[in-house]
């Protein structure tokens, strides 16, 4: 920030910045671990400073900023659909759910709403975002607990899920499917028959899995009571998602601000009160459950709605004066904002799209103290925040 603020007209001259102040810890026996921002796997890049006394952490302390990219500023003065491009790519593994909320707001800038079709599609692709995204977590909660079977049968139902996207879709993570005025492809006509073939998979695979899960006690000892975070931070944080379900905040942007088709259908929104790793997986498993019931309800609505247009021109309600929307959006890891400014020309004069992460990976600080620094990897990846929908 001493160099160059966001969406800076020029750039100052280069000065030298002072080295990151960490904050301090003290006392007896302490030292220091560093990791990253280069990690292990093939993940995004953020620093982790703990502050550990034995082996267990006094106090974590994050800096991120590494994938900043300037997605605000690449949004300045851009069309539409380059806009709605860079909204799909602001974290990857939540491109159908971004690109749903710059879409919305977008409509609701010039006050038009997607056809039938393309909602009740837009309601699928999320659900199946959802679903992949959760099988993947679980799984990789559990290697972290070095329990690698849950992992093995979760990502083969992970990487089934995404085949059958590619096969409706054309593309296994869905991107730059939704656009703002309905959808960009049409749901191939097998598709739907891949998509009914991998819920029943998961109807029949699933279940086995979480009985496992529930019922191996070295794994159980990992997760029940690691990482716990309060309600009272939970509120105050207004976390959202599974980190704040397992904390006892009910809110979920289908319930509160119904968006696609989700006014049209039954679900329920499940909550735990533990707050911790044990109950982030356990609100992964039900909305996993719940999902299911979602697409089927959807693949039963699609047929009646295939005569329907797929898209409408979103712009020809007329340009010629600013226009703003916004919309809130039910993502994976929670509620995603968007909000965005169309100038008289109809290009984009600015666009922000908040992701849930902004207010997850502060508590991520708070429920890693006190626990010991091997459980670090398991409360990270129970929340599992994105590094590149924060870091913007």
């Amino acid at each position: 920030w001493a160099v160059r603020h966001p969406l800076a007209g020029t750039a100052p001259a280069p000065i030298t910045s002072p080295p990151y102040p960490f904050l301090a810890a003290e006392g007896d026996g302490l030292h220091k671990i560093s990791v990253g921002p280069v990690h292990a796997g093939i993940i995004e890049p953020g620093h982790f400073r703990f502050s550990v006394n034995g082996e267990t952490v006094v106090r974590l302390e994050e800096r991120l900023g590494y994938a900043h990219k300037g997605i605000e500023s690449l949004w300045v003065d851009t069309d539409i659909a380059r806009a709605a491009r860079l909204a799909a790519r602001v974290s990857g593994d939540s491109t159908v759910a971004m690109s749903v909320a710059f879409a919305r707001a977008v409509e609701a800038a010039f006050g038009v709403v997607a056809p039938a079709n393309a909602q009740w599609q837009r309601a699928l692709m999320a659900e199946l975002e959802r679903i992949a995204n959760h099988l993947g977590d679980i799984g990789a909660v559990c290697n972290d607990a070095s329990f690698s079977l849950m992992h093995a049968h979760c990502g083969v139902l992970r990487e089934h899920v995404l085949r059958a996207c590619q096969a409706a879709f054309g593309h296994r993570l869905m991107m730059d499917r939704v656009i703002p005025g309905g959808v960009a492809t049409e749901f191939v006509g097998r598709g739907a028959g891949e998509i009914r073939r991998i819920i029943d998979e998961i109807k029949l695979h699933f279940p086995p899995l979480i009985e496992l899960y529930d019922e191996t006690p070295s794994l159980q000892d990992r997760t029940v009571g690691t990482g716990i975070l309060s309600a009272t931070l939970a509120a105050q944080y207004a976390a959202g998602g599974y980190i704040g379900r397992a904390s006892g905040r009910t809110f979920d942007a289908r319930r509160a601000f119904p968006h696609a088709a989700y006014d049209a259908l039954e679900f329920d929104v499940p909550t735990r009160n533990g707050g911790d790793v044990n109950d982030r997986v356990w609100i992964r498993i039900l909305e996993v459950n719940e999902s299911v019931k979602i697409i089927d309800q959807i693949l039963d609505r699609l047929p009646g709605l295939c005569d329907e247009p797929l898209t409408m021109d979103v712009a020809a309600a007329g340009n010629g004066f600013v226009r703003e929307g916004m919309a809130v959006v039910e993502g994976f890891r929670g509620d995603i904002f968007a909000w965005v400014r169309i100038g008289e020309s109809g290009r984009i004069d600015r666009c922000h799209l908040r992701d849930p992460s902004w207010f997850q990976w502060p508590l991520l600080e708070a429920v890693v103290e006190g626990n010991i620094v091997a459980d670090f990897p398991l409360c990270n990846k129970s929340f599992n925040c994105s590094y590149s929908g924060h870091d913007g």
